[in-house]
């Protein structure tokens, strides 16, 4: 196996499903021949329910019938049914982040426990009620569509979901976070009104803490020929061979009709939109409802190489031409690279180390959900690599395809991870279309088959793992295979992998390394350090802890200590922070009403930096950091000892309380400074030096009380429509100094092209509404998640009673 991990390997990157049309370009003359349409708009949407028919299937009265033709006699089925009295709504949609904060059981009871793990939502089978949805929409079919191949695409549904078009079930899939297709030729009418129903069940869940419900994810209708490329059929691989990359095309062609004869003609341009390569395949024999691969390889002379610092991508455009016209044209966005594995030196990147400094993260934010959209993963993955991380675990399921494409863009490492650890016929499929629709994305360095799974430290394990990175291998073979393993290290399913994955247990790592010197590992998942913004005292009846880098739980450790302990073993790879933002679900360590949000999150859920991000910004950048806490509001706590830190990577740093100085301290690697400073209303600053000079200067002052509110956003354009931009909401004085401690209420206006797709304040206990036009300030601050609906004005308005108002404009 040691050999195996030390070998370079090169990929490239599918982009999972386009938006439009794919346009025309130098490599083809006329329009696209394929089609693909958005269906993230006109969609109508109903509670269902799990245990009364005359609430779900009963729509309207009609009686339930599940024929053995496949088809359901459904009034809501039927074009002529008024849906009118449904919600309207856009696709990404949760409708569990609207549903009421609901008590589970009493206190300390074990229906609170599971509450509190699942945000206090009331989903699964004790509340029927509110865990099935159905969605409606009319299917755009054409009467030129005849003849077409179509095909419906979901980038994920929650969950467990039953897919009806024109009375017939076309599909159903089982997971939440996988994408599927579903052919729908047979069932269309062209020309005519086609209906389209999802019917989505959460009443089992896959995770342990909050996952949304319903079409959280894009869906789109494809429009094809009866021959063309498979979705994510396209697929590179590459060698380095001096100054050269050898480029590897493999290309799965369908033909579902009639044999045909064709030509695949591949075309490859550079991130400068250069045209480097074009490759026609010898005439290629279609067989009749049969499928070709076609390889294809060319030589590109000193290649642009993707990597987090340059993250350069190349593009792909497949065209199937029939008789010397094109009647398939699909696209695909990758990146030329080299991945290595040393088990001695850890991850190398184009021949260079890399020390992996990444986070773990769920798909959820403030105000949406699990209904995120695109530019707002954008937004989040930007928030990561300003604190200086340079890599992204979606856990614990593939990542959304906008996050892929974003951290391709972006240059941040991504490690995939399959959301069911089995070999099972359902198992398989969800790993093969993870590894089918991300292989070719070039942030992808390394593929997870499971998390902390029950059996994996059995021989169970053993054989299940092999069967995946057997499968994994057969589908991609250009990177290595992992688990996220918390402990058993060394047994099971650890025989199995390329690159053990730890999970915490800071003091088994060495012993592993000792009896396992030949296989490379990473940290999947450590620190786990709990913190709210802004709160430095620990307060279990109200449900705080600090923001200091203290507290955590029994199996976990601080920032500092895994970081230095990482930091110094050459032969780790790197790690990954459970997590990079809070999240719902899971609220350790006070998993009880009200607490309904984890505190794990280096940012809160509005993506404001706790103080922890500091540390992080301190030692995975290379920019000067000074960064010092808490807040100076005490009032009645005068003469009492506070706790004062700095995180800094200066040299030395001088604390300064109302002008007199406590003295200047050297700053140790990878750790904190800290004073015990006697609180006395009025400053106290920090001074950063490096060589002997100031450099930095932060400082903390006692506030006045709330005079006025202060709106900002790092998004003082919104360019086209969906565009979103998180407004800042500041609590200030009369001087405009944050007020650390304010909780005023702030009420949101918007006109223009824009509306307020929600609120948030990042405080875990809030039992405020997401989808509101108003919100609480948390420890001075709370958000607005705001997104452009066309590209003329933009106005946001904020006021709070007695508090001078503030506005921002968006252009």
């Amino acid at each position: 196996m040691g050999g195996v991990t030390r070998r370079e390997m090169m990929v490239a990157g599918t982009v999972a499903g386009a938006a439009v049309a794919l346009p025309a370009h130098a490599a083809g003359e006329g329009a696209s021949p394929r089609i693909v349409v958005p269906l993230d708009t006109a969609w109508r949407f109903h509670l269902g329910h799990g245990a009364d028919p005359a609430q779900d299937f009963e729509f309207g009265g009609s009686h339930e019938t599940y024929a053995k033709s496949g088809t359901i006699n459904i009034a809501l089925q039927k074009p002529d049914y008024d849906d009118k009295g449904w919600q309207a709504v856009e696709l990404p949609h949760d409708w569990a982040v609207d549903l009421p904060f609901t008590k589970f059981g009493e206190p300390g009871s074990k229906e609170d426990h599971i509450g509190a793990f699942q945000g206090f939502k009331p989903l699964g089978r004790r509340f029927p009620a509110t865990s099935v949805g159905w969605y409606r929409r009319k299917l755009p079919i054409a009467a030129e569509d005849a003849g077409r191949r179509l095909s419906l695409e979901f980038d994920g549904v929650s969950r467990d979901c039953l897919v009806v078009l024109n009375g017939f079930v076309v599909g159903s899939n089982e997971s939440g976070y996988a994408p599927f297709t579903l052919d729908v030729t047979d069932f269309v009418k062209p020309g005519e009104d086609n209906i389209l129903l999802v019917r989505c069940d959460v009443g089992l869940g896959e995770a342990w803490s909050y996952e949304g419900a319903g079409l959280y994810r894009h869906v789109r209708l494809v429009k094809t020929a009866p021959a063309h490329v498979r979705q994510w059929g396209a697929v590179a691989r590459c060698t380095v061979e001096g100054e050269t990359a050898r480029v590897a095309l493999a290309t799965e062609i369908d033909n579902d009709g009639p044999a045909a004869t064709a030509r695949l003609r591949s075309t490859i341009f550079g991130p400068d939109g250069q045209l480097l390569a074009t490759l026609t395949s010898d005439p290629l024999a279609l067989p009749a409802w049969g499928a070709v691969a076609c390889p294809q390889q060319t030589m590109l002379a000193r290649p642009a190489f993707w990597s987090i610092e340059t993250p350069a991508l190349h593009r792909l455009v497949s065209e199937l031409l029939v008789d010397g016209a094109v009647v398939d044209r699909d696209e695909t966005v990758f990146g030329i690279r080299t991945i290595r594995f040393d088990p001695d030196q850890g991850l190398f990147l184009n021949g260079k180390p890399v020390k992996v400094k990444g986070t773990c993260n769920h798909q959820d934010h403030a105000g949406v959900g699990f209904a995120v959209p695109d530019s707002l993963h954008v937004w989040r993955i930007e928030q990561l690599k300003a604190m200086g991380s340079n890599a992204y675990r979606s856990t614990h399921h593939p990542a959304a395809p906008a996050v892929l494409a974003a951290c391709d863009r972006l240059g941040m490492l991504v490690l995939q991870e399959t959301r069911q650890m089995s070999s099972n016929p359902e198992g398989m499929s969800q790993l093969e279309r993870m590894v089918r629709s991300g292989r070719n994305h070039p942030s992808i360095f390394l593929w997870s088959i499971g998390n902390e799974e029950i059996h994996r430290g059995t021989e169970n394990g053993r054989r299940i793992a092999a069967s995946m990175k057997r499968r994994v291998y057969e589908l991609d073979g250009t990177r290595l295979v992992t688990e996220a393993m918390n402990g058993k290290f060394g047994e099971g399913a650890s025989s199995e992998l390329d690159v053990m994955g730890c999970n915490y247990y800071l003091d088994a790592i060495d012993a592993y390394h000792a009896s396992h010197p030949k296989v490379p590992m990473i940290g999947t998942e450590t620190a786990s350090t709990v913190s709210v913004r802004g709160e430095y005292k620990r307060d279990d009846a109200a449900g705080i802890v600090p923001a200091y880098d203290t507290d955590f739980p029994k199996w976990a450790s601080t920032a500092e200590r895994w970081w230095t302990f990482y930091s110094e073993r050459p032969f780790l790879s790197g790690g990954f922070v459970w997590t990079g933002f809070d999240y719902r679900g899971e609220p350790t360590p006070f998993e009880r009403w009200p607490n309904h949000t984890s505190n794990f999150g280096i940012l809160d859920t509005c993506g404001f930096p706790k103080d922890n991000y500091y540390y992080y910004r301190a030692w995975w950048g290379d920019a000067p950091v000074l960064h010092l806490f808490p807040h100076w509001n005490w009032a009645g706590r005068e003469d009492q000892s506070i706790a004062v830190w700095v995180h800094s990577n200066c040299d030395a740093v001088e604390l300064l309380v109302n002008g007199r100085s406590l003295g200047r301290k050297p700053v140790e690697h990878n750790r904190h400074l800290e004073w015990q400073v006697p609180y006395a209303p009025g400053r106290i600053e920090a001074r950063g030096y490096r060589n002997g000079r100031l450099i930095l200067t932060d400082r903390r002052e006692t506030t006045g009380a709330p005079a006025a509110i202060a709106l900002s956003s790092d998004r003082r354009r919104l360019a086209g429509v969906g565009e979103v931009a998180v407004v800042r909401t500041a609590i200030v004085d009369a001087k405009g100094r944050e007020v650390p401690t304010a909780s005023n209420g702030v009420r949101f206006a918007l006109s223009g092209d824009l509306r307020l797709l929600g609120v948030d304040n990042g405080d875990p206990r809030s039992l405020e509404p997401d989808h509101a036009d108003r919100r609480s300030a948390f420890n001075g601050l709370c958000a607005a998640i705001v997104q452009a609906t066309g590209t003329g004005a933009m106005r946001i308005e904020a006021r709070a009673e007695g508090l001078r108002p503030a506005v921002l404009l968006l252009r």
